[in-house]
């Protein structure tokens, strides 16, 4: 098991004795995430917006209205704080030990679990959320351009295949996954920001202007109480899905400079704080609203139930897809980073421009390619949600802080961190089973590259 380190010395001020290698220095200096560390808070604020703020906001009325207005809501207000909570031990567990920095999720894994185990723990679930991330992105991208197409190009008009809508959002990024490391997506980040927030605004002021439908019906839409509970628990992982930031939070607190006497923890914080407040903004009017006005016959995208005014609705459409390609770099980076350590470290590749071009590319055309072969919105959101999402973001950060800072049984640290583990393994169980029968059930009339 890790231990904390502690000082008893008021005036000691830690020291970083770097024992690397020249190589090795150079190695650091041109990987993703260790690259550049001259962030400001606002990077971390808008980083933060762009990882979280997503696809997930857009499907969080399906979401209700498979959970219903009572046991919806709680899960919503409770996610929302216990993931600020995890979020908030992440960024103070990142420089625990002075004079060392947790740059990646895997590495405070080794020092919470130790240097093996940690990395099978930490790894695979993180490799699963943002590979799972990046396929569900691209589906998102190519369904609203799918939409746009559908909105602004009228009959006689020739439909499109999903599959080239897919393509035409992958286009993109085989030039933008070749930016170095985070700081140098800052600008896509910043605009992704910007736009999950008006395209959230617009979700819900649509369906305020639209109003209440008429039947609206907002109970729950399965004929059979076997149909209900499946859906409830895929609607647990829609939710899941919408908390995601927790995967990246490590690597872009890696960005942001730090000092024994500034520690990053204080504008990395300050950031985070900042994209919560906009994260409450965005989900709570789109989820509560969009059930209100559309009961149980919501779309699994708002957009999609959102027909007019027309203009508006292909304008939050293009918003979708500049935000989710903002995203889906976020997410890719550290996947980046990740490929390029093991091929520089470990197979011995030289770093350089056309290792990069290589890896990168061949990432992107691989999440293209699952994401033309399974197109299934609703239920990749709730398949990925519970099964990796829950313990990355609710309880996997808790479990670390019982392992490092071992508090005291019984105190309130304890409780809440036992509450978050117990919540999280429930969505971890069931939001799975849910969101795989949707899959199975979508499968049954799906055809390949359609």
């Amino acid at each position: 098991m890790g231990t904390q380190v502690t000082y008893d010395d008021p005036n000691y001020v830690p020291t970083k004795v770097d024992e690397r290698s020249e190589k090795q220095k150079a190695i650091d200096d041109w990987l993703p995430i260790t690259s550049s560390r001259n962030a400001k808070w606002w990077y971390s604020a808008f980083h933060n917006v762009t990882a979280m703020v997503g696809a997930g906001v857009l499907s969080l009325p399906f979401a209700m209205s498979e959970l219903g207005w009572g046991p919806g809501v709680v899960v919503l207000v409770l996610s929302w704080i216990i993931t600020l909570y995890t979020l908030w031990q992440m960024v103070e567990m990142h420089e625990m030990v002075p004079g060392k920095r947790f740059d990646r999720y895997h590495e405070l894994g080794q020092h919470a679990f130790g240097e093996k185990l940690g990395l099978w723990i930490v790894v695979p679930q993180q490799l699963i959320v943002e590979i799972g991330v990046d396929i569900v992105y691209m589906v998102t991208g190519g369904k609203s351009l799918h939409k746009v197409h559908q909105l602004v190009c009228k009959d006689p008009c020739k439909d499109i295949k999903l599959t080239y809508f897919i393509m035409i959002f992958a286009s993109c990024h085989f030039i933008l996954a070749q930016l170095p490391n985070f700081n140098s997506i800052s600008a896509v980040s910043l605009a992704a920001a910007i736009m999950s927030l008006s395209y959230s605004t617009i979700a819900w002021t649509a369906s305020v202007h639209k109003g209440v439908q008429p039947n609206v019906e907002y109970g729950y839409k399965a004929t059979t109480k076997v149909g209900t509970m499946f859906n409830f628990f895929s609607a647990l992982g829609d939710v899941a899905f919408a908390y995601a930031g927790h995967n990246v939070v490590l690597e872009i607190q890696a960005t942001i400079p730090s000092t024994p006497e500034k520690p990053s923890k204080g504008p990395m914080w300050k950031g985070v704080l900042v994209a919560y407040i906009v994260v409450a903004v965005c989900y709570f009017p789109v989820a509560l609203i969009g059930f209100w006005m559309f009961g149980n016959s919501v779309d699994d995208n708002i957009l999609i139930s959102l027909q007019k005014p027309t203009w508006l609705i292909v304008v939050a459409n293009l918003f979708v897809v500049v935000h989710v390609i903002g995203s889906y770099q976020i997410y890719a980076m550290p996947v980046f980073d990740m490929m390029e350590t093991v091929l520089v470290k470990k197979l011995h590749f030289p770093p350089g421009l056309p290792l990069r071009l290589v890896a990168r590319t061949l990432y992107v055309a691989f999440t293209m390619f699952i994401a033309i072969c399974f197109p299934f919105f609703g239920g990749l959101l709730g398949f990925f949600g519970g099964f990796v999402f829950a313990p990355t973001t609710y309880f996997l950060p808790c479990v670390m802080w019982l392992c490092i800072y071992k508090p005291r049984k019984f105190s309130l640290s304890w409780f809440a961190n036992w509450i978050c583990i117990i919540f999280g393994v429930i969505l971890m169980i069931v939001a799975p089973i849910g969101g795989l029968r949707q899959i199975i059930i979508n499968a049954k009339t799906y055809k390949f590259f359609s």
